[in-house]
C-alpha cells in the first residue's frame, strides 16, 4: 500500500480550497470541497480515502494502520485550526464521522455525531458554550449513536428510558427536558451501554477510530446492499470517511438544523423547499423520527439564515447546473452548510427540472434529453383516483401520485402479500433506511411521524412511490398487525389508498386513472429533431 494513497484530504483548512475527487473521498467530502471554494460556511473536515474501505471492511492491518494514521494527522491538523483539542476538558473540540460513496446513496451509510463527548469533555463544553443543557444533549446523543453504530445494538432499551423520562418529568418532548434531567438521562444511557457491552471508550482517540471504522463497513450492511442492487451501483471502492467539526443545531431556539431543495423534488416547482427542526441536530431531521416544519416558518424564525441559505441553494444550483439537496445546521443564529448533491426526484419532478433548466438556459437541450433518457413518459404523469371517497386522515404529501394497496406494518409482511400477487402500502410510525426492501415491494408508504426531507422519503421518490409522511391521526399497535386511523381501524391486509397531491388517506380499494405530464409533447417534439438531427 502506498501511504500517499491514502493521506487525508482536507476541506477548509487551506486559504484556496483544491477541488477533491469523489471516486478518491467519496461525493460528500467532494462536495463540501465545492461549497469551501464558493466560499459558503462549511465547518473544517478531512476525509479518508475510498480506497481504504475494502482493506479495513476486511480486517487488513496495513489498512487499519492507515486508518489511524489519517485520523491522527486530520485530528492534529483540525485542533491546530480550531485552537482547541479533541474531547478536551476545558474547550473540547467535538466531530462528526460521516460516510460518502462516488455516488449517493441517502441514509443507507452509518454516521457517529459529537465524537469526543465523555465525562471531561462534558464540563469543557459547559464552560465554553454556557449552555448545560447543550453538552449532557450531545453526550446522550453520542452515547446512543455509539451503541447503535459501533455497538450495533438496538436503541429500544435507550428509547424507554428516554419515554420514561419524559413522562416522569411532564414534558411533552425531549426538547423540554431541562439539563438535570438530561445530566440523569446521561447516566442511565451509560449504564445501559455497559449492560451490552457497547460502553463507548473514555478515551476520544479510541472512540474515533471505532467510529471510522464501523462507518467503512456499514458500506457492506444489508440496507447499503439492496441499495445498490436496486439502483444498479456498481464498480464503486467503497465509501470514504468525512471527519469534520461539530456545529450545534442543538444550542437553543435560534439553532437547529434541516434540509433544503432548491427545487421541489416531488413536482419539479421551482423555490427552495425546507424541512427544519429548531434546536435539533441532523440526524433528528433525516431520521423521520420528528416532524418538522417548512421554509415559511424557518424565515419566520431565523429570517437572516433563511436568506443566506436561500442565496446558497441558488448559488449552488447555478454551480452545478442542475437541483440541489442541501443539509444545513444554524448554530447560535450562524448557518453552516454540512453537505450538498444533486436531488434525488421523482420521474415527474424530473421531466419539469430538464424542461425549465433548458428554458433558463442552465443547459441544452442534449443535456435535457440525456438526463431524462430512461424515464418512461407513460408512467411519468400524473394519476388520479378515478372516484371519490370519504377522507379518513390528512398527512404530509412528501411524494406526489395516488396509490392503493393493502396495509402493512413490516416488510416481512410486504414481501408475503407481494408474493401472492397484491399491491401493498407499507404503514410505518416512521421509516428507517431499513426498510429498503419494503420501499421496492409498495406502491406507496405511509408515516405516523416524520417529515418529506427524511431518507425514507427522498428513497421513496427516487423510487417513484407515492409517500405520505407525518399522519398524526394514525397510530400503529405494538404487534404491528393493525392500527388506529382517527376513530377508524386499519387491520392487516385491509385496502387503503394514499393521495400524494391532496394528502389524504382513504379507505377501501380504488380505481386508478393515468394522464400524460404537461411535459411530454415538448420533450416528444425534442426528440423528435434530435432524431432529425442524428
Amino acid at each position: 500500500m502506498k501511504a500517499k494513497a491514502f493521506a487525508p484530504a482536507y476541506i477548509g483548512l487551506d486559504a484556496a480550497q483544491p477541488p477533491l475527487s469523489a471516486e478518491q473521498v467519496g461525493s460528500k467530502a467532494a462536495e463540501l470541497a465545492r461549497m469551501s471554494a464558493l466560499h459558503l460556511p462549511v465547518p473544517p473536515a478531512f476525509a479518508l480515502p475510498t480506497a481504504l474501505c475494502a482493506g479495513v471492511c476486511d480486517g487488513d492491518a496495513e489498512a487499519l494502520a492507515a486508518m489511524r494514521d489519517g485520523l491522527r494527522e486530520g485530528v492534529a491538523r483540525l485542533e491546530a485550526a480550531a485552537g482547541k483539542k479533541l474531547g478536551d476538558a476545558r474547550d473540547p473540540l467535538l466531530v462528526s464521522v460521516r460516510s460518502g460513496a462516488a455516488k449517493s446513496m441517502p441514509g443507507m451509510l452509518d454516521t457517529v455525531l459529537n465524537v469526543g463527548m465523555n465525562a471531561a469533555s462534558v464540563h469543557g463544553l459547559i464552560r465554553a458554550k454556557g449552555n448545560p443543557r447543550l453538552a449532557y444533549d450531545c453526550y446522550r446523543r453520542f452515547i446512543e449513536s455509539y451503541v447503535e453504530v459501533v455497538g450495533e445494538r438496538p436503541l429500544k432499551p435507550f428509547e424507554e428510558a428516554l419515554a420514561a423520562l419524559i413522562r416522569a418529568e411532564g414534558a411533552a418532548h425531549e426538547g423540554d427536558l431541562d439539563p438535570e434531567a438530561l445530566e440523569r438521562l446521561v447516566a442511565v444511557d451509560l449504564d445501559l451501554a455497559a449492560a451490552e457491552g457497547a460502553a463507548p471508550p473514555d478515551d476520544p482517540m479510541a472512540q474515533l477510530e471505532a467510529a471510522a471504522r464501523a462507518v467503512y463497513l456499514s458500506w457492506r450492511s444489508p440496507r447499503a446492499e439492496k441499495y445498490r442492487q436496486l439502483n444498479r451501483i456498481e464498480g464503486l471502492l467503497g465509501t470514504a470517511v468525512t471527519v469534520q467539526a461539530m456545529v450545534f443545531g442543538n444550542s437553543g431556539g435560534d439553532s437547529g438544523s434541516g434540509v433544503a431543495f432548491s427545487r421541489d423534488p416531488a413536482t419539479g416547482a421551482k423555490g427552495l423547499y425546507v424541512d427544519f427542526l429548531a434546536d435539533a441536530q441532523g440526524e433528528d431531521v433525516v431520521s423521520g423520527r420528528r416532524t418538522p416544519t417548512d421554509a415559511e416558518r424557518l424565515a419566520s424564525r431565523l429570517p437572516q439564515a433563511a436568506r443566506q441559505l436561500a442565496e446558497g441553494a441558488a448559488l449552488l444550483e447555478t454551480a452545478a447546473a442542475d437541483a440541489q439537496d442541501i443539509e444545513f445546521t444554524i448554530d447560535s443564529g450562524k448557518l453552516y452548510f454540512l453537505q450538498t448533491r444533486a436531488a434525488k426526484r421523482t420521474p415527474r419532478a424530473g421531466l419539469k427540472i430538464a424542461v425549465d433548466f433548458v428554458a433558463e438556459g442552465l443547459i441544452d437541450r442534449a443535456e435535457a434529453l440525456r438526463r431524462i433518457a430512461e424515464i418512461d413518459l407513460a408512467k411519468a404523469g400524473s394519476a388520479a383516483f378515478a372516484e371519490p371517497a370519504p377522507k379518513a386522515a390528512e398527512a404530509l404529501a412528501a411524494a406526489p401520485g395516488v396509490a392503493c394497496g393493502r396495509a402493512c406494518f413490516t416488510t416481512a409482511q410486504a414481501e408475503s402479500f407481494a408474493r401472492g400477487g397484491d399491491k401493498v402500502i407499507l404503514v410505518r410510525r416512521d421509516t428507517s433506511t431499513e426498510d429498503i426492501a419494503g420501499f421496492a415491494i409498495a406502491e406507496g408508504v405511509l408515516t405516523a411521524v416524520g417529515g418529506r426531507t427524511s431518507h425514507a422519503a427522498v428513497v421513496a421518490r427516487q423510487m417513484g412511490k407515492a409517500c405520505l409522511v407525518g399522519c398524526r391521526a394514525l397510530h400503529i399497535d405494538a404487534d404491528e398487525r393493525g392500527a388506529a386511523l382517527g376513530d377508524r381501524r386499519i387491520r392487516l391486509g385491509d385496502w387503503i389508498a394514499l393521495d400524494g397531491a391532496r394528502g389524504e388517506v382513504t379507505l377501501g380499494r380504488r380505481a386508478i386513472v393515468a394522464a400524460p405530464p404537461p411535459e411530454a409533447e415538448t420533450i416528444a417534439r425534442w426528440r423528435e429533431e434530435a432524431a432529425a438531427e442524428a
